[in-house]
C-alpha cells in the first residue's frame, strides 16, 4: 500500500536524523533550516537526491526552503506544513514578569518556532502537529520554570501538549541516550486526548505503550552491531600516552569524588553510554576494549559512531555482515554518507537524534494525530 504523504518542515534540522525517519513515513519536506556550515554541507549532500525540490535557489543564487539563519525566516515565505520538527536549543526565558506564555519566549530560539506557528494559524493554516526534541534537563531546567513557558505558549496557540523522556537504548541502538520529546496537537483539528508514547521496542518488533512492559524484554542490542572490520578499527586504536593520562585523570578524579572519566566497553556490552559533540577530542565517553588483541582501547571510527545514532552508513562495511540486515542499517533506510571531516563528522552524530526513536515516535504520530 502506498503511503499517504504529509509535509513537514526541518528546523535546527542539523543533519537530517528528524528527515530520515519522517521520510521513512511518508513525509515530504518543504523547508529546512540549519545555521552551521558543515551541517548543512552534510544535509544537502544527504537529501538533495531524496527532496531535490527542498534545495532551489533563485535567480541570486539563494536558497528558497534551506534557511541558514532561523532568525530571519519570514513565515509567509515558508510553504504550508502538517508537521513541525525541531530539535531547539536549551535556553532560560527572562522572568521579569514572567506570564508563563507567548511573550516571554520573546529573545529565544525557541520563540522562532512559536511565532512561526503562529503566523501559519492566523493565515489560516496551523500546523497539525509540533514534534520536538530536547535534552533531559529541559524537565528541570530553571527549576522547570523553562518547561512550564514552554507548554504554556503551545497550549495559548491552541495545542495540546504532552512530553515524555525516552531512552534510544531501548529502540534497537546500542546507546544508553535519553532526550525529551514534547508532541503538540493542534486542538481544532485534532480532537484527541491525549497521545500515547512508545518507549521502546518489543523483541518482536511491537511499540511497547506501557514502561513497566520494558522489564519484559526489548529488541536486542550488542556494541558490535556498529563495528566496522577490525583491519579499520585497529587503526583508531590510543597512544600509550593518552591511555596513561585517561586512567590517571580517571584515578584523580575518584579520589575526588568525581565520576568523570573514560568510559570502557567491548562487542559483547549491551550499550555504550551516550556520544556528544565533544567525542572528536579523545573519545574518552566511549573507548573499544581490544585487550584481546593486546592492543590499548580505541575510539570508535566516524562510521560507528554515526550508526551508534541509527544512520545507515555503509562505511567499509561491518565487522559481522549480519548486522547490516538489522532493522536501522537494511536497505528500508535511507544511506547516509559522511562528507566532512572526522572531527566534524564526531560532532554531527553527538549533536544528532537518534534516528530509531525518531521514527517510531513518527509513526505514531501519524497511526494517532493524523
Amino acid at each position: 500500500m502506498k503511503k499517504k504523504k504529509y509535509t513537514f518542515i526541518d528546523l535546527f534540522a542539523g543533519i537530517g536524523g528528524f528527515h530520515t525517519a519522517m521520510h521513512s513515513v511518508g513525509g515530504k519536506c518543504v523547508f529546512a533550516s540549519e545555521w552551521d556550515k558543515y551541517a548543512r554541507a552534510s544535509y544537502e549532500a544527504n537529501y538533495v537526491g531524496v527532496e531535490p525540490s527542498l534545495f532551489k535557489k533563485d535567480k541570486n543564487g539563494r536558497y528558497l526552503f534551506f534557511n541558514e539563519d532561523i532568525n530571519d525566516i519570514m513565515p509567509s515565505t515558508v510553504p504550508n506544513f502538517d508537521i513541525c520538527c525541531g530539535g531547539f536549543p536549551c535556553q532560560p526565558f527572562s522572568t521579569a514578569g514572567l506570564k508563563r506564555g507567548f511573550e516571554d519566549t520573546r529573545g529565544t530560539l525557541f520563540f522562532n518556532i512559536a511565532n512561526l506557528v503562529k503566523e501559519k494559524i492566523d493565515a489560516g493554516y496551523p500546523p497539525r502537529v509540533l514534534f520536538l526534541e530536547n535534552v533531559r534537563g529541559l524537565k528541570n531546567h530553571d527549576n522547570g520554570k523553562t518547561l512550564q513557558v514552554i507548554l504554556a505558549t503551545l497550549e495559548e496557540l491552541g495545542y495540546r501538549c504532552s512530553y515524555e523522556v525516552l531512552n534510544a537504548k531501548y529502540f534497537g541502538v546500542p546507546q544508553n541516550r535519553e532526550r525529551l520529546f514534547i508532541i503538540a496537537w493542534y486542538k481544532k483539528l485534532v480532537d484527541v486526548d491525549f497521545f500515547s508514547f512508545p518507549y521502546g521496542i518489543a523483541e518482536n518488533g511491537d511499540t511497547i505503550y506501557n514502561k513497566n512492559d520494558l522489564k519484559k524484554g526489548t529488541v536486542k542490542t550488542k556494541v558490535s552491531d556498529v563495528f566496522e572490520p577490525s583491519s579499520i578499527t585497529t587503526l583508531y586504536t590510543i597512544s600509550d600516552k593518552m591511555w596513561e593520562g585517561h586512567k590517571a585523570r580517571k584515578e584523580r578524579n575518584k579520589m575526588n569524588g568525581k565520576g568523570f572519566g573514560y568510559s570502557l566497553f567491548n562487542g559483547e556490552s549491551v550499550y555504550t553510554s551516550t556520544i556528544s559533540a565533544r567525542y572528536w577530542k579523545d573519545g574518552s565517553e566511549i573507548l573499544i576494549d581490544q585487550s584481546d588483541k593486546n592492543l590499548n582501547p580505541r575510539t570508535l571510527t566516524p562510521v560507528e559512531a554515526g550508526r551508534l545514532q541509527g544512520y545507515r552508513i555503509i562505511g567499509n562495511g561491518w565487522e559481522y555482515p549480519e548486522c547490516e540486515n538489522n532493522q536501522n542499517y537494511n536497505e528500508s533506510n535511507i544511506e547516509f554518507n559522511i562528507v566532512v571531516s572526522k572531527k566534524e563528522a564526531y560532532r554531527q552524530f553527538g549533536n544528532s537524534v537518534a534516528i530509531p526513536v525518531i521514527k517510531r515516535l513518527a509513526e505514531e504520530i501519524i497511526k494517532q494525530l493524523m
